[in-house]
């Protein structure tokens, strides 16, 4: 998305959350729509300086408008879902990797511990593994010092040979 290309008076309505808004969009008015948009009620307003209350506020009673239930956040990276996501799907690839406990056993273990629709693996698949790397690559290019950023070999062998997911039919498991 190029800035230069709206106005003002635009509304950056976007799916961009592993990336600050201002970095894609520029002093505008901002909404992160999570995907499937049909499917997810949550909408993520962010807000910087650039942001009038007004504004704010329309677009709070927008994504009520839309059906969706409207949460805000401050401009960075991850916003506030994938902020708290990444990094534990993330943790769940290391944890496998030290050898503490199974992908199967790891995403039952959340699913039943913790109430989650999907395991960490599972939603690696679904939302693909290039996607993943390319979030945690860019997060870990702006704070390479995060331990929560840290880049996962088996991750990175996983792309490196084409095994995205389910897109593919492979990735930490195998779709048919």
């Amino acid at each position: 998305m190029q800035s230069h290309h709206l106005r003002q008076q635009h509304v950056v309505a976007a799916h961009l959350r592993h990336r600050q808004l201002h970095q894609q969009a520029g002093p505008l008015r901002r909404a992160a729509l999570l995907q499937p948009v049909p499917m997810m009620k949550l909408v993520e307003v962010i807000g910087t300086s650039a942001t009038s209350q007004d504004t704010f506020d329309s677009l709070l009673n927008f994504s009520k408008a839309l059906g969706k239930t409207p949460v805000s956040c401050k401009d960075t990276p991850g916003f506030i879902v994938n902020r708290l996501l990444v990094p534990y799907m993330m943790e769940s690839v290391r944890l496998h990797e030290r050898g503490h406990g199974s992908k199967e056993d790891i995403d039952i273990a959340m699913k039943l511990g913790a109430g989650y629709p999907m395991g960490p693996f599972e939603l690696l698949d679904y939302v693909g593994l290039d996607t993943a790397k390319f979030i945690i690559d860019g997060w870990s290019a702006m704070d390479p010092e995060n331990p929560l950023f840290v880049p996962s070999e088996m991750l990175n062998k996983l792309v490196a040979d084409g095994k995205y997911g389910r897109k593919t039919g492979e990735g930490f498991y195998k779709y048919k």
